[in-house]
C-alpha cells in the first residue's frame, strides 16, 4: 500500500507497484482532498482508499476508507461504506482485535521499525507485528519503516504486506 498525499504521487507510486493506494493528506480542505481522490480514483488501476473521510470516499467512487485509531469507529464507518473497504490503523494487540471485531478488512500496524515520517513514535518490532498478525484474521499490514528489502519479513512475521509512505515516492 502506498499513502499518498495527492493524486499526482498515487499515480506515480501505482506506476512504481502500488498493489493498492492511500490517500492521506490531513492538511487539505475535505473539498481539496476530494478534489485529488477524484483526480485519483477514476485514473487508478489499483483500489484507492481515503484516509479518515467516509465522506469523500463515498463523494468520489474510491474503494474504501482508512480510519487512524482516533477516528470514528470502524462499526460506524461500515454503516456509511456498506461494502467497501474500511481499514484501522492501530498500535496494539488490543485495537487490532477490536477493529476485526467491529467489521475491518484489514488494518495497518505500526510503526514496525524507525520511520523518517514519524520520528517521535517508538518502533514496536517484528514481534510484535508477528504477534499482531497472529491475533486476527483480517489482513495485517506493516507500516513505518517499511521498504521492498523488508518485505519478506514481514511476509515471515504473518503480515500480508506492507504500506509505505516514502518507498513509492
Amino acid at each position: 500500500m502506498a499513502v499518498v498525499a495527492s493524486a499526482e504521487a498515487g499515480l506515480t507510486a501505482i506506476a512504481k507497484g502500488a498493489t493498492i493506494v492511500q490517500l492521506r493528506a490531513p492538511d487539505l480542505t475535505a473539498r481539496q482532498l476530494e478534489g485529488e481522490a477524484n483526480a485519483l480514483v477514476p485514473k487508478a488501476s489499483v483500489p484507492v482508499v481515503v484516509s479518515s473521510r467516509c465522506d469523500v470516499a463515498l463523494a468520489a467512487g474510491a474503494a474504501g476508507v482508512n480510519l487512524p485509531e482516533r477516528d470514528i469507529s470502524v462499526a460506524e464507518a461500515r454503516t456509511l461504506m456498506g461494502q467497501r473497504l474500511v481499514g484501522r490503523s492501530v498500535h496494539s494487540i488490543e485495537s487490532a482485535v477490536a477493529a476485526e471485531r467491529e467489521g475491518a478488512d484489514y488494518v495497518i500496524f505500526g510503526p514496525v521499525w524507525p520511520s523518517p515520517s514519524h520520528p517521535e513514535q517508538k518502533p514496536q518490532g517484528i514481534q510484535a507485528l508477528a504477534e499482531v498478525a497472529g491475533a486476527v484474521g483480517v489482513p495485517v499490514l506493516a507500516i513505518g519503516g517499511a521498504t521492498s528489502e523488508r518485505a519478506e519479513e514481514c511476509a515471515r512475521a504473518g503480515a500480508a504486506g506492507y504500506a509505505a509512505i516514502t518507498l513509492f515516492r
